[in-house]
């Protein structure tokens, strides 16, 4: 006899999805061929902290179904890098998104940062920038840092520096209480050896960064969430950490043109005082927003990001 129960989403191997019960049993799961051809334009159509309907059945031998998920309170979002006119879900009902970047091995790019972070804003999830391996940087990528710091902190966004080698669970454990958290960044800037970290033990398998290019390779393969056990002295709730695979570029899923400025906080401040109210900040007379960058108030990257993201707009494969 079939019958329906509600469950979490903890891991999704791409084939299969592993689903949390509400009594903590997990139960492995496969999605209806049908699931994937209802408007749904994503190569994952079920993600990793996603709330579904799953149909089991008395025989052991039979396998589960997601038959249906529930309407998601939000959720990161890029565009595939496979399949340009698809997208791919990070993951679904977090709490914020923990970015990890490096200065060097590897270079982080502002770039993607801000890509990032623009879709941070755009899905109304709070981000936190962690800049990791500050052990192996020299003077002057100390130097860097610490502008990159001041930056994103003018900004508005909370940042902080660690080595993930050496860091202590209660180093950072307080940023996590409470809430479930997207681990994500490039390959290779540490995720992996940070989640190790505030296990105690090998979760997932660390790799090391290819000389040649000073890129990181995939150990990830996989999306997965882990709860972790709270601090004493911490209120008690469900404190959780998706860790994603790496990815290499961040490209930005239904944006219009005329939001991306709203996705940039300090664009979005100063485009109050332009000229004209649809001014694209490229090249209208009297643009308050050009004028702060030629006098160093917006970052020039920062504003390079915003016309890369405007670009995505302008080019119809992506529509």
């Amino acid at each position: 006899m079939d019958y329906k129960v509600r469950g979490l989403v903890i891991k999704s191997t791409g084939s299969s999805y592993i689903i949390r019960m509400d009594d903590g049993t997990s139960v492995e799961c496969h999605i209806k061929g049908n699931f994937r051809i209802r408007g749904i334009r994503t190569t994952n159509p079920v993600a990793v902290g996603d709330f579904v309907q799953v149909t089991l059945t008395a025989e052991s031998d039979q396998t589960a179904w997601i038959t249906e998920v529930e309407p998601r309170r939000n959720y990161i979002i890029r565009r595939s890098t496979n399949l340009s006119k698809e997208s791919h879900i990070l993951a679904a009902n977090i709490d914020q998104v923990a970015l990890i970047v490096t200065v060097n091995h590897p270079v982080t790019s502002t770039t993607f940062i801000d890509r990032f972070l623009a879709t941070c804003e755009a899905y109304r999830v709070r981000a936190l920038l962690i800049f990791n391996k500050v052990d192996l940087l020299n003077e002057d990528e100390l130097a860097q840092l610490a502008e990159l710091r001041s930056l994103y902190e003018s900004i508005g966004y909370e940042t902080i520096e660690m080595s993930a080698i050496s860091v202590q669970p209660s180093d950072i454990l307080p940023l996590l209480a409470g809430k479930t958290t997207l681990l994500s960044g490039n390959s290779g800037v540490g995720k992996s050896t940070l989640l190790n970290a505030l296990f105690g033990k090998e979760l997932t398998r660390t790799g090391k960064i290819s000389d040649a290019h000073d890129k990181g390779m995939h150990t990830t393969t996989f999306s997965e969430m882990y709860f972790l056990s709270p601090l004493e002295g911490e209120p008690e709730g469900v404190s959780a950490v998706i860790d994603t695979p790496g990815i290499k570029g961040f490209g930005s899923v239904d944006m219009e043109k005329e939001e991306v400025s709203h996705y940039f906080r300090e664009i979005f401040r100063t485009s109050t005082d332009c000229r004209f109210n649809n001014c694209t900040h490229t090249n209208e007379p009297g643009c308050a927003v050009i004028e702060a960058v030629e006098h160093g108030e917006i970052a020039l990257s920062r504003y390079e990001s915003y016309l890369s993201l405007l670009g995505d707009c302008d080019e119809a494969k992506y529509r």
